[in-house]
């Protein structure tokens, strides 16, 4: 993927002003996110109304649009990335501890909706392991975060991070299969 068709946080983020959503980045790109890897497919339907995200401005523009749809290739191909290339949308390691904590809770929440939103069957027949990723994704978009030390706490995020990556590329991999093996994940 080149870095003209990425979508970054920032133009996300961007969008999500502009169409005036009740969102933020981090929750719109988890919920893409747990509808792929809930095994739900991005078609013709309008990505936002595929995802129950309605916003006060009326249907985005082409470019943004266009944004959205390069953002739902990028999910798919992220999370069915064999080198395990799948990053959860989230703030720059620049910003603040506090706001890239409540990003993650956010990146959860939004996952576990989009997740029940692709509602397949495959959900009925989850391992063992991948119904404990879900409880845990969910104490994590429950939870509000308490920060003390700085160092300690980021420590903790960055361990959160990594859990989370893993456990949506888990899900996808036992819930949506294997894109290149005729289930696609986004057409």
């Amino acid at each position: 993927m080149t870095a003209r068709t990425h979508v970054e946080f920032d133009d996300l983020d961007d969008l999500i002003h502009r169409l005036k959503l009740g969102t933020s980045a981090s929750e719109l790109h988890g919920s893409l996110c747990g509808y792929l890897a809930g095994g739900g497919r991005v078609g013709r339907q309008p990505l936002l109304s595929l995802l129950h995200l309605d916003g006060e401005a009326p249907a985005p523009a082409p470019a943004d649009a266009a944004l959205l749809e390069r953002l739902s290739v990028q999910a798919g191909s992220q999370l069915a990335d064999p080198d395990l290339g799948f990053e959860p949308m989230l703030p720059a390691d620049d910003r603040p501890l506090a706001e890239r904590a409540e990003a993650t809770v956010e990146w959860c929440r939004g996952f576990l909706g989009g997740f029940g939103l692709a509602g397949t069957d495959a959900h009925a027949n989850l391992s063992e392991e991948a119904r404990e990723i879900l409880r845990d994704l969910g104490t994590i978009a429950a939870t509000s975060l308490d920060l003390g030390n700085e160092a300690d706490d980021e420590d903790a995020l960055i361990e959160l991070h990594e859990f989370v990556r893993v456990g949506a590329m888990l899900l996808q991999t036992e819930c949506a299969g294997d894109p290149a093996a005729g289930n696609d994940t986004v057409h």
